[in-house]
This record gives structure tokens, C-alpha cells and sequence, in this order.
């Protein structure tokens, strides 16, 4: 498994590179801004499309070397400084503003924040003006694409309908290992987590009662996609940013993959059901895979 993680990460030069500057960023993070914002799910809901949509806003900022930075999941043991010094300098704030007249946001996109157990509270402490932006999708073919996503980085080996099977058994007793130990990682809880992961309103519902709802925005991907003008402006609206220039609406990181079996959509369909029920009524209208 060793090597299959090593294939899915950055050439050895670029990690390379990337470790010099953000152990240059970490000694400068004093001068450096922090996040007003996050994008913290859900895995492939079009989290890269939306942060390569808001980057071209000359008003957000996106981190300096990673879309996602993964602290407040997986890196929260290398400490606020080592965080901090992947933001752009307060500098560089001063004169976006004095350009635009509009305060400048930093950013960043860790889809597993929403999902990971501890993730949430972490950015409820350390961040606390924080806001928080969550993408979803029709959860059925979600979980299918995140299947298809980590079996092609190396992270999975069964097929969906077996890992579905699985999901359970290799989650159980994950979250609280963690809580337990906020050092450890979980290779179940974020590679194989394709249920679970699509049970959206479980994350929102927590997210709500740690941030409050005003600081939470949810965006129903396939709306992004068909309505991106739209989307994009009650995304603005949230941030308290003004449009600035007309970005360029694309989608990214879509993958190919075979049909699902009609049999197993439908069960996984009725499946998550309930579900997207109550987060209908958090939204106060239907998601797009229910009309």
C-alpha cells in the first residue's frame, strides 16, 4: 500500500520545494493572514470547482502552495504557526485592498473538515469568525465517485458494491479511536467513508451547532453547475465580498467511470433518503437529486 500511497502524492522535487516554503512561511506566520473562510465539503461535490471559481476573485486569497492544507483533519499536531504560514502575507491583504477598496478573505478547500470527527471543533476554537462553505451533490452518485476517486489513487482495492458492504465494519469504532488520540489518523474514516461521507446533513447539523447557522453556507453542486452566476453571487453574499470582475465557470475533476447498476442505485437511492428529508428541511427547499 506504501508505494500506492507514494503515487498519489506530488513528485519528489515539488515536495521538495513545498516543504522549504512552508517551512519559510511557518517562520514568517506572524505577518501572515488567517482564513476568513473554508471550504470544508463534501468530497467530489465540486469542491474544486468552487475554489478555482473563488480564486479569481481578486478579493480571496486562496493558501499559497495547497488548495487544501489539511490541518484541522489530519496536520493539527504540526501546530497554528506551521497553519498560519500557508496563508499570504497581511502585506499582500494592504495592497489588494488599497487596490479594490474591499478587505481581502484567505481560504483554503479540506473537504475531509467536514466530515473528520474532530475537525469541526478545532476550527470552532481556533477560528472563531470563521465561515464555513459545504458543497453537496445527489449522495448516491457521490459515494459512486468517491469510490471511483480513491481506487484510483491506490486507496481502495474492492469493488463499490463490496466496499458499501465493508463500509461499516471498517468504520466502527474509528471516530472514537480518534477522539481518543488527536495525533492518530484513520485510513477507514478518510478514504472509505462512502455512506457515511454522503450523509450530509449529519455534518451540517454538527457544523451548525459548533459555528451557528449564519456561518454556515451549503451549496447544491448540480445549481453551481447549471446556475453558476447565480450560486457564485449568494456565495459572495455569504463572504460579504462584492463581485469584482466575471470569473470563468468550469468543472474540474470529473471523472469517467461505468454506469451504476440500476438495482443498487435504487437501493442506495432509498437508502438515503431519510436523510436528504431532514436536510431538505434545513435547507427550506428540495435538493436537486429530489425533485
Amino acid at each position: 500500500m506504501a508505494d500506492k500511497h507514494q503515487a498519489a502524492r506530488p513528485p519528489g522535487h515539488k515536495r521538495l520545494a513545498q516543504a522549504a516554503a512552508v517551512t519559510a512561511g511557518k517562520a514568517t506566520h506572524r505577518a501572515r493572514m488567517l482564513p476568513g473562510f473554508l471550504i470544508v465539503g463534501g468530497q467530489r461535490c465540486g469542491t474544486t470547482s468552487m475554489y478555482r471559481t473563488l480564486s479569481q476573485h481578486p478579493a480571496l486569497l486562496k493558501a499559497l502552495w495547497h488548495k487544501g492544507v489539511h490541518y484541522f483533519d489530519t496536520g493539527y499536531d504540526k501546530g497554528p504557526a506551521w497553519y498560519q504560514g500557508h496563508f499570504p502575507l497581511r502585506t499582500t491583504a494592504a495592497r489588494v485592498e488599497r487596490r479594490h477598496g474591499v478587505k481581502p478573505l484567505a481560504f483554503e478547500s479540506s473537504p475531509y473538515y467536514g466530515f473528520h470527527p474532530l475537525a469541526g471543533a478545532r476550527i470552532a476554537a481556533d477560528l472563531p469568525q470563521v465561515k464555513l462553505l459545504m458543497l453537496v451533490r445527489d449522495p448516491v452518485e457521490r459515494a459512486y465517485s468517491a469510490h471511483s476517486h480513491e481506487l484510483g489513487r491506490g486507496f481502495e482495492t474492492e469493488p463499490f458494491e463490496k466496499a458499501v458492504e465493508l463500509e461499516e465494519e471498517r468504520l466502527a469504532g474509528e471516530a472514537e479511536r480518534l477522539a481518543a488520540d488527536p495525533s492518530a489518523t484513520s485510513h477507514a474514516l478518510q478514504h472509505n467513508a462512502y455512506l457515511a461521507r454522503s450523509r450530509y446533513i449529519e455534518q451540517i447539523e454538527r457544523l451548525e451547532k459548533l459555528v451557528g447557522r449564519d456561518r454556515l453556507h451549503v451549496v447544491d453542486s448540480h445549481e453551481f453547475f447549471t446556475e453558476p452566476e447565480t450560486v457564485y453571487k449568494g456565495v459572495l453574499d455569504f463572504l460579504g465580498v462584492p463581485p469584482l470582475g466575471s470569473p470563468v465557470f468550469e468543472r474540474h475533476n470529473a471523472r469517467s467511470r461505468s454506469p451504476l447498476p440500476d438495482e443498487l442505485h435504487a437501493r442506495l437511492d432509498e437508502y438515503f433518503r431519510p436523510y436528504d428529508e431532514r436536510l431538505a428541511e434545513w435547507l427550506g427547499r428540495t435538493p436537486s437529486w429530489r425533485r
